[in-house]
Formats: C-alpha cells, sequence, structure tokens
C-alpha cells in the first residue's frame, strides 16, 4: 500500500514541477491592449491587459508555439521553450496591415461606433499610452503633446485656462465625457481637471465644426473622453507621483460586481500642491496652490439582447489660490494681501439607456452643476450653472443608408453676483436657456470605396430664435494605404459669461458688453488626406495632413486694447477666419525605435468694415510642432521617451502703448524626458525630468505681472477722465494685471513615479 502511495506522490509532485509560464508585452507603437494570446494545440490562452501584458500559466515543460492575434495587425508567431517552475518572458511586436491604425473604433465624427476607416470624418485617437509619454495630473495638461491643440493659462496667478484647437480659443472647444457634453462653459477651465487617467480608455478629437451633431460650443472642435468599460478595466491599478516641487498626484482604480447583472468601475484622483516658489522674486507664488480630489464612478448592466445601459457619477472638489507669498485664508476678501482663492464643488452624472425595442433607439442625458466662490483680491466672484441635457438617438440602415436621426434638449442655468445676471432696478435675475434641437444623418455607401455623409441640424435657442447647421463629408479610399475626406458645414456659438467674464476677475478691468450679443456662424471646409508608406522588414510611416478653412459672422471678440481698464464684447462688424495646414507622422522602425511629431501652420485674423486691416487675436501662435520619441531597450526592460513642443509667437495683452513689456512673445519650447522599468508584469517605475531646457516666460520682461507692488491699485492716480497718469511711483501708468501670461512659469524638476496593476 505504502508503494502506491510513494508512487502516487511521486507522480503527482513531478507533474506540477513540470510546467512553468510564459508572460510578456504586446506592443506596436505603444502596448496593445486586449490582443488574442493562444497556445497552439493546446487550451491555453489569455489575452492582454490594458497596458499591454499578458501572463499565461499552467504549461507543460517543452516547446510551445505562441500566437498573437489583434484586429488590423498581422498575426505573430513565435516557437517558445517553457521551463518547469519558471515563468519566460516572451514580447511581441506586431506590425499593422494595411489600415491597422484605422481599424481603432470611433464614435466621435457620426456618434456611433464605427472604425476610423470607416468614419467619413476624420477623428484623431490617443490611447492612454500616448498620454504616459509625459505623465501629468489632468487631462488638460496632458494634451500639450497633441499637434493643434494647446493648453492656455490665462491668469498669472490663478493658473485657469482653456483648450485652444488650431488656434481658436476655448470657448469654441466643445468638452464630452463618452459622448456626452457633461462640462459646461468652464469645461477646459475645470471639467478637463480631476478625471482619473486611470479609467480613461481613450480620447477622440476632431478638429473643426460639429455643430450639426453637438449643437453649440462645437465650433472649433470637440474632445471626447472615452472611459473605459468595466468589463474590460483591471480588478486595481494605482498610478503615483511626485516632481521635485512637491506636486503630488494618485490615480486609483478598481472594479466589482455588483450582482450576476452589474459591472462597477471606481476612480479616485487626489492632487497636492502646496510649496510656495517665488524663483522670478515677484513676491506672487510662481505655481498656483492646489487640493483636489475626483471621485468617478460608473456601472454597466447587463440586458438582453447585449443592449446598453450604463450610469456614471463624478464629484470634483479643488481649492486652488495663488497669490502674495504670505498670504493665508485669514486674509482671504480683503485688501491687506493680494491672491486669487477659488473654491470649486462640481457633480455631474451621465448615463445611456438603449430602449427595449426592435429598433437601436438610445437615449441618453447628463446634468451637471457647477458651484464656484472666488475671491480675486477683495473682489468677490460667486456663480452657480446648472445643465440638463437629454438626447434620444434612433439609428436605422436601409441599404446603403445608414441613417440617423436625433431630438435633443437642453437647458441651461447661470446665476452669479456680477452685473451680467442684474437687471436694470439692481435686481438679480438668472440666466435661463432653453435649447432643443432636432437633427438627422444619411451615410451613404456608393461603393466600395466611395462615401458620403449628409447631415443637418436645427435648433432653437429662447434668447436667439433659429439656428440651422447642415453639414457635408466625402470618403474616398484611393487605395489601402491612401484615403482622401472632404468635409464642410456650418457652426454657432452662443456667448457664455461664465466663460469670457472670467478674464476680467483676475485683475482690475470692467467687462462692457455694447450691445446685445448676437449668435457667432462659421462656415468650415477641411480636406484631410492619410499616406500610409510600407518598408521591407516592417518599419511603416503614416502621414495625416489637414488643410481647413473657417470663416466667421458676427465673431464675439474681446477688446483689451481700445480701454486699457476695460474688456469690451461685441459683435465684430466684419468677419474673422482661421485657416492653416497641419500634418501628423507616425513612424515605427524595426529597431524599436518610434516617433510621433506635427505640425501646424495657424492664420488666424479677424477684420472690421470700416478700417478692413486684419488683426491677428491675443495669444494664437502663427506655427507650432509636437514630438514624441520613444525606444525600448526589451533586454534590460527599459524604456525611453523624449517628448515636446514649441510655439511661434503670439500677440501678448499689454496696458497700452506705455507698457514696457513685449507685445510679442518669443518662440517657446516645453521639453521633458522619461525612463521607464518595467519589472514585473504588476509594476511599472517611471520618472525623468520635465520641462528639460528650464525655460519660463518672462526672463526678458522687466516684470509679468503689472504693479505686483500695488495690487489694489491705492497708489494709482487718474485724471477727470478716468485715465491713469505717471507718477514717480507709476511711471509707466499701469494699473494692476496679471493678464499678461502665455506659458506656464514653473521650471525644471524632476519626477518619480510607480504604477501597479492588477487583473
Amino acid at each position: 500500500m505504502r508503494l502506491y502511495i510513494y508512487l502516487f506522490l511521486f507522480i503527482t509532485t513531478s507533474s506540477f514541477a513540470q510546467t512553468g509560464s510564459v508572460h510578456g508585452l504586446v506592443s506596436s507603437q505603444e502596448p496593445i491592449a486586449f490582443a488574442t494570446i493562444a497556445v497552439q494545440n493546446s487550451k491555453h490562452g489569455t489575452s492582454t491587459d490594458s497596458d499591454g501584458k499578458y501572463k499565461i500559466e499552467g504549461l507543460m515543460a517543452g516547446k510551445h508555439v505562441i500566437t498573437v492575434s489583434y484586429l488590423g495587425y498581422k498575426t505573430n508567431s513565435t516557437t517558445v521553450v517553457v521551463e518547469s517552475g519558471q515563468s519566460t518572458e516572451v514580447n511581441f511586436t506586431l506590425v499593422p496591415s494595411n489600415n491597422a491604425s484605422l481599424n481603432e473604433v470611433v464614435v466621435t465624427g457620426t456618434m456611433k461606433e464605427v472604425s476610423r476607416l470607416a468614419s467619413p470624418v476624420p477623428v484623431e485617437v490617443y490611447s492612454p499610452a500616448f498620454f504616459r509619454k509625459n505623465p501629468t495630473p489632468s487631462v488638460f495638461d496632458a494634451l500639450q503633446n497633441v499637434n493643434g491643440v494647446r493648453p492656455q493659462l490665462n491668469c498669472n496667478i490663478c493658473n485657469t485656462g482653456d483648450i485652444h484647437i488650431n488656434g481658436l480659443e476655448g470657448p469654441y472647444t466643445m468638452i464630452l465625457i463618452d459622448g456626452m457634453p457633461i462640462v459646461s462653459g468652464l469645461s477646459s477651465v475645470y471639467g478637463l481637471s480631476g478625471i482619473p487617467n486611470a479609467l480613461i480608455e481613450r480620447v477622440e478629437i476632431v478638429k473643426g465644426p460639429a455643430s450639426s451633431l453637438y449643437g453649440s460650443e462645437a465650433v472649433g472642435g470637440l474632445i471626447n473622453i472615452i472611459t473605459r468599460k468595466p468589463q474590460n478595466a483591471p480588478a486595481f491599478s494605482g498610478d503615483v507621483f511626485s516632481t521635485s516641487w512637491g506636486e503630488v498626484n494618485s490615480d486609483l482604480g478598481f472594479k466589482f460586481k455588483a450582482g450576476e447583472k452589474a459591472e462597477v468601475l471606481t476612480g479616485v484622483n487626489y492632487f497636492k500642491y502646496g510649496n510656495r516658489i517665488d524663483n522670478n522674486k515677484d513676491n506672487f507664488t510662481d505655481v498656483t496652490q492646489q487640493d483636489r480630489i475626483s471621485l468617478f464612478q460608473k456601472w454597466n448592466f447587463t440586458r438582453k439582447e447585449n443592449r446598453q445601459f450604463s450610469l456614471a457619477a463624478r464629484y470634483n472638489y479643488e481649492d486652488r489660490w495663488g497669490g502674495d507669498v504670505t498670504w493665508n485664508p485669514s486674509f482671504r476678501g480683503g485688501s491687506d494681501r493680494y491672491a486669487e482663492s477659488i473654491y470649486t464643488n462640481r457633480w455631474e452624472l451621465l448615463g445611456s439607456y438603449q430602449l427595449p425595442v426592435k429598433q437601436s433607439m438610445t437615449f441618453a442625458f447628463s446634468l451637471n452643476d457647477h458651484d464656484q466662490n472666488s475671491v480675486y483680491g477683495s473682489t468677490l466672484y460667486k456663480a452657480r450653472q446648472k445643465i440638463a441635457f437629454g438626447q434620444l438617438v434612433w439609428d436605422k440602415k436601409i441599404k446603403s443608408h445608414d441613417l440617423l436621426f436625433g431630438t435633443a434638449l437642453r437647458y441651461t442655468l447661470y446665476d452669479d453676483n456680477t452685473p451680467a445676471t442684474a437687471q436694470f432696478n439692481g435686481s438679480n435675475d438668472a440666466d435661463k436657456v432653453w435649447l432643443p434641437g432636432a437633427f438627422v444623418q444619411d451615410e451613404i455607401t456608393l461603393n466600395e470605396n466611395h462615401k458620403v455623409l449628409l447631415g443637418m441640424r436645427y435648433d432653437y435657442n429662447s434668447a436667439h430664435g433659429n439656428i440651422f447647421t447642415p453639414r457635408f463629408a466625402y470618403k474616398w479610399i484611393i487605395n489601402e494605404n491612401n484615403i482622401l475626406r472632404f468635409n464642410a458645414g456650418t457652426g454657432f456659438r452662443v456667448v457664455s459669461l461664465f466663460t469670457e467674464e472670467h478674464a476680467a476677475l483676475t485683475g482690475s478691468r470692467e467687462v462692457v458688453v455694447t450691445e446685445e450679443l448676437k449668435p457667432e456662424r462659421s462656415y468650415n471646409a477641411n480636406l484631410n488626406f492619410i499616406k500610409k508608406i510600407y518598408f521591407s522588414g516592417g518599419s511603416f510611416i503614416n502621414v495625416d495632413a489637414s488643410a481647413w478653412y473657417t470663416h466667421f459672422n458676427n465673431q464675439i471678440i474681446p477688446d483689451y486694447v481700445s480701454n486699457p481698464d476695460q474688456i469690451i464684447y461685441s459683435n465684430l462688424n466684419g468677419y474673422a477666419v482661421s485657416r492653416g495646414l497641419s500634418a501628423n507622422f507616425d513612424m515605427v522602425f524595426t529597431n524599436g525605435l518610434k516617433v510621433i511629431a506635427g505640425g501646424s501652420l495657424l492664420d488666424v485674423f479677424s477684420k472690421n468694415d470700416i478700417s478692413q486691416q486684419g488683426m491677428r487675436p491675443m495669444l494664437t501662435e502663427r506655427w507650432t510642432g509636437t514630438w514624441g520619441i520613444s525606444y525600448h531597450i526589451i533586454k534590460l526592460k527599459l524604456g525611453l521617451d523624449y517628448t515636446g513642443n514649441i510655439y511661434g509667437p503670439m500677440r501678448l495683452p499689454r496696458l497700452g502703448n506705455s507698457d514696457p513689456r513685449s507685445g510679442v512673445s518669443p518662440v517657446w519650447s516645453l521639453q521633458n524626458i522619461q525612463f521607464t522599468y518595467a519589472g514585473s508584469n504588476k509594476v511599472e517605475i517611471y520618472g525623468g525630468i520635465k520641462n528639460l531646457l528650464n525655460w519660463t516666460p518672462g526672463r526678458s520682461e522687466p516684470f509679468l505681472i503689472a504693479r505686483g507692488d500695488d495690487p489694489f491699485d491705492k497708489n494709482v492716480q487718474t485724471d477727470a477722465f478716468g485715465s491713469v497718469i505717471r507718477t514717480p511711483s507709476n511711471p509707466y501708468a499701469l494699473t494692476f494685471d496679471p493678464g499678461y501670461v502665455y506659458a506656464p512659469n514653473q521650471g525644471i524638476r524632476g519626477f518619480l513615479g510607480v504604477r501597479l496593476t492588477i487583473k
């Protein structure tokens, strides 16, 4: 009997000892998530996680053929020798098939899931791996590496900003989360801060008007942040990094099942910066102090016939201040120490529900409430904005016609303590706007290589009346390596003082609205060409080039020049133009080198019917460039990323002819380097240097903040007409103004971080 027992134990332990495992990374230009990995002639297999990593356990010792496949890439196979009791590392580099990158799924261009190849509207897609090349504490900062997109700081003290697309200011850019316009007029100021990076699956960007589908604000373009589906997310992910300036950013994400029919994804972002640095010696903080927390949760429900039902919510709280380095909250709102202190409470709710009918009909909604309590020196600014949005979409295919019908309703309530909502009798009256609308879109497949899209949207603005926005798109697949797209349409924008008014509160300027502002109208044409070049051995280059022209009527332009004490808003009595060229290059070489580079030439100007002289807007560059160079040393498990951007000169907001500061910015560049060590499937350690050149604005200027030594204008003297006069203590006849800003005022700094992923 003992002999049988010993024999059984020997066989059992031998069988356990004769198994091993295989792990590694699947990548192309960047890690490939959810690629399929199979072991031939066995039942073993798995898929890569969101970071492109995989592990297969329980393989018998010996030779195995492992195959990796992913849509749009050539299948890759290799023979691996598995040793008992050990884990063998095998990394795969997939080579795109013709049109690989165009097989990525996008939704923004046509409001339905299609591949980039099938979409008649050009959509740029950026994955989390792209943004990890230069880790940042918010999506707002991360967009600095996207060609044609520039995060613009608008205040030297509070460091709030907006997103410029192709030279157009933030109010022309619509921000969406999962396709819903969840964020409002201050979308790029606050809406892009605090979205946990760990929960982002991809970011889609459309440059040019999209009002025919998304309505007001989508004039210059839109940014759609697609969050992960719970079933595709890891069980736990964490990403924490800190800089030598004392910034700390934490991103945590985890998922769990709530019963048999619901999966829940939760994310937490916390950012803290409290180091009072004053390197330029103006007695003001170089970087705003921030304490921010954001909570995000998304529920996906399983329904019959795979019908969609999801709910998501986000809460964002931020306490930020900048100003006198000796300031503390006891001085808030007073005139002894100047600071700009902003308390922000914001919550958002969005959802999507596919109706239980035979037709493909989906109802989507979003709600948000933005409560802001701010002081700018002794000026109190309290504002509340609530937006409710609902949309019903019917997707119907009839032979060669892919139809989309939709109806939408948007309600906006805005109230504050400024003249923006004041009546002539002095009472307060919140601004309330109803915006019902309907749209139709027909995507017509003429044949395999030609497709036409026709669209029309009608909106009724309760303040401005009827608004029509048609749309046309044409796509021609010349061959498998050349694609041509042409888009044309119109857009509209209604002024949001919640955005425009904000610039005035950071200084002593008064906002003046000279007339009842009419909606802006735009007419746009865009030509896009994609070229794919393949070389023997697997190297390739993708070229994505565009030319655009946008004409504006009734453009609402802030006038900083006519009166240095005012910002005057009025409709342009003439027209404005935004036109230019841009190109993106993706280059992948078989030696592990990958290059992403882009450049744009911008010509943005306005012309008055009277003077007929072209005027370039403030803070609009003539040209810009971005790049990202990556190299992986597989044997050392080490990755190197060198990223950067460069911007051409732009006009700056001076306080009149006597202001000694330059009226045009110099050429400037921010460059970064990062090293990443992937020592295991679960942990990555990364670190590097930001702003390698230690570049900051204003080094050749006498000062950045006008009259920083007298922020309450106590020693400013004026004449009988209210104009500032020269005095020995005010030789340039200026008032306090921190609006002279065009770039971050943060110098060189090191950073170190760690990522943990548990499947």
